[in-house]
């Protein structure tokens, strides 16, 4: 029997559908872990090995990684004060080492680098850094912004007739999330044991006067790209009930996309798990519904 296969951060969107794949693939054995095991009950059932781990736990963590040979570290989404999410990482990682992990899959940010605007790429940088220095093998995927963040957005655009941004001719290659799960869950099963850096991307890369667009073929309604500054794109979030510092991260990634930090298309995605990954058309095309206001009872 190999090594088990363990995937932290479980309980969220991402964690659990990785889990699901793998499970339908029959790969295994599967090792979860999450702040709330009782949340993953169905997955236990189906075979996984659930246990707690907390990433401000340092304690939890080394039991929680015993006998694990691959492991799969999704970033956390702890953004609540500067250097926290960079710590978790670096715990967990210290772990995975002590408990003999041989090959690290880490889901990190496209073009993380020094240059980049969005506020908590550092956190990404400095995980990468530390994986690289940490001797393991490492598969780091360098994930663009999910696809499933736009019919939200656009619905909002088709009703009021504006898709409003500070991104201004900047393209993104946006990917969804069940591609990135795909990705995920092929380079935790395979055998690759070297050190690699890929970008997680969509095939093809759109900018938000292309998107406004697309809402407006798809809805039958008249859409207008509207750039506005980053300083109110920031203060609206803040309006809208987002904490400063929610709202400086995303706004960040306008700036990103105006920069052309987030232009990146690869083949990523179809190299890792034999199949394409879904363009933004096809995508908001299967959820065109959601663009659509409700109907009328």
């Amino acid at each position: 029997m190999s090594q088990p296969l363990l995937v932290t951060g479980a309980g969220g969107q991402l964690g659990r559908r990785v889990l699901e794949l793998l499970l339908a693939k029959g790969a295994g054995p599967l090792i979860a872990t999450t702040r709330d095991p009782a949340k993953l009950a169905d997955l236990s059932a189906r075979g996984v090995e659930v246990r707690h781990a907390d990433f401000d736990d340092p304690a939890s963590l080394q039991e929680a990684f015993a006998g694990a040979g691959r492991l799969l570290l999704i970033s956390t989404d702890a953004l609540d004060r500067p250097g926290r999410r960079i710590e978790q990482h670096r715990r967990a990682l210290d772990a995975a080492v002590k408990a003999g992990v041989k090959h690290i899959v880490y889901t990190s940010l496209t073009n993380p680098g020094p240059g980049s605007p969005v506020t908590f790429a550092p956190d990404h940088q400095g995980t990468e850094d530390a994986i690289a220095q940490s001797g393991l093998g490492y598969t780091v995927l360098r994930n663009n912004l999910y696809a499933d963040l736009l019919p939200s957005a656009l619905a909002r655009a088709a009703a009021t007739g504006q898709l409003l941004a500070a991104t201004g001719e900047g393209a993104t290659g946006y990917v969804t999330r069940e591609d990135c799960a795909r990705a995920a869950a092929a380079a935790l099963a395979s055998d690759f044991a070297g050190q690699r850096t890929l970008d997680v991307t969509g095939p093809t890369t759109i900018t938000h006067r292309e998107l406004a667009r697309l809402a407006a073929d798809l809805t039958g309604k008249p859409v207008d790209y509207v750039i506005i500054p980053l300083s109110a794109l920031e203060n609206g979030l803040q309006q809208a009930g987002l904490p400063p510092t929610l709202a400086a991260a995303y706004a960040s990634f306008d700036e990103a996309i105006a920069r052309g930090s987030l232009n990146v298309t690869t083949r990523a995605v179809e190299d890792l798990t034999g199949q394409p990954a879904e363009d933004v058309r096809t995508y908001l095309s299967r959820h065109r519904a959601a663009l659509l206001p409700p109907a009328a009872p």
